[in-house]
């Protein structure tokens, strides 16, 4: 697969570092407005993980200062986009246009109505759209994946699940809670868990959501999610808090018949605490599963192999399609509409 990454921040800096690891890829092209980056000079690349920037060499890349440019490469068959998600709906629709397969960072768009048409664009191209929303690779997520889809603890009966930072307005994104430019908590931090979400248990039929506003953005809330089956008991909470001492959390609860998941990482000061995976039985029995060697590149690594195979295949992924992404977006819109409104909404 020969790839142009349009975007060279940080997560398309962490995205050059998966696709070398993989044998099946090959950046051929990245995009750039840096005549620095585009000279191979990545050091001020910097973010919440993974390793800081480095010199790359990009002697055998050609490196564009325009999508237009790249996106008339002919080698090109897919573009990974890293842009700001602002730019995501435009440049997505513009790569599709040109014949390639798309891969998106997350979130998919600032609105539902940019969503619902990335997907219409994809269908009258002929060709994929991915979005990169990472989470069901990191190993936690993924044992809790395979554990539904197995059966192996019985039937899913529900779960709650938590996506906290501090304030990164005061820090690494003063824009954060622009609704025009980053989206705010919901769209760009809660989307994670709505997306698992609608994976795991299928679309909500309503959500009622409780939560401040700071301007025009839901700052932090907490929800109830609704479904056909009125069995399933599922809630997430998600947001900014602001308190700078504890600049990230998540974590999940998943009950099953027969266990429950639990798992909580939180960074904290200087340090990182971690509640890993465990799995609590129902004959009181208690296992640490064993999840393998993993660093801050694996997920992102196995997020592009699924992207790749579904091309190859032809087969929208289960996990990376455009249509759940749109539906998480959704069910964001929703939140924010339920925390306004102060009522439960349909979805």
């Amino acid at each position: 697969m020969k790839v142009g990454i349009a975007g060279v921040g940080f997560m398309g800096w962490i995205h050059w570092l998966a696709y070398s690891r993989l044998s099946n890829a090959e950046v051929v092209a990245i995009c750039t407005r840096s005549e620095k980056k585009r000279s191979g000079d990545w050091t001020d690349i910097k973010g919440n993980f993974g390793p800081a920037g480095e010199q790359v060499d990009l002697s055998a890349v050609k490196c564009y200062e325009s999508v237009d440019e790249m996106l008339a490469d002919p080698t090109i068959d897919m573009v990974d986009i890293c842009l700001p998600p602002n730019m995501h709906a435009s440049v997505t629709k513009a790569a599709l246009a040109a014949g390639k397969h798309v891969l998106c960072e997350k979130p998919m768009a600032l609105n539902t109505d940019d969503c619902v048409e990335m997907v219409k664009v994809a269908e009258q191209a002929g060709r994929q759209l991915l979005i990169a929303q990472v989470l069901p690779f990191f190993p936690e997520y993924a044992f809790a994946l395979e554990a539904i889809q197995s059966e192996r603890y019985g039937k899913l009966i529900g779960g709650s699940f938590k996506r906290v930072i501090s304030d990164p307005s005061q820090s690494w994104i003063p824009d954060f809670f622009d609704p025009q430019t980053v989206g705010g908590p919901l769209i760009d931090l809660h989307v994670h868990d709505a997306h698992l979400i609608r994976i795991l248990f299928g679309m909500p039929t309503a959500v009622h959501s409780q939560g401040r506003v700071r301007g025009e953005t839901v700052e932090y809330c907490n929800t109830l999610f609704s479904f056909e089956d009125s069995s399933l008991v599922v809630s997430a909470c998600s947001g900014v808090i602001g308190q700078q001492g504890r600049p990230f959390t998540h974590g999940f609860e998943i009950h099953f018949e027969r266990a429950t998941l639990h798992f909580e990482l939180a960074v904290i000061g200087d340090g990182v605490s971690i509640m890993p995976l465990t799995v609590l039985n129902e004959d009181g029995s208690v296992e640490t599963p064993d999840l393998g060697e993993v660093d801050d590149i694996t997920a992102f690594e196995r997020e592009i192999s699924e992207a790749f195979e579904s091309i190859r295949s032809g087969r929208p992924s289960a996990l990376l399609s455009g249509e759940l992404a749109r539906d998480a977006i959704i069910l964001c819109m929703k939140q924010d509409e339920s925390v306004k409104t102060s009522a439960r909404v349909e979805v």
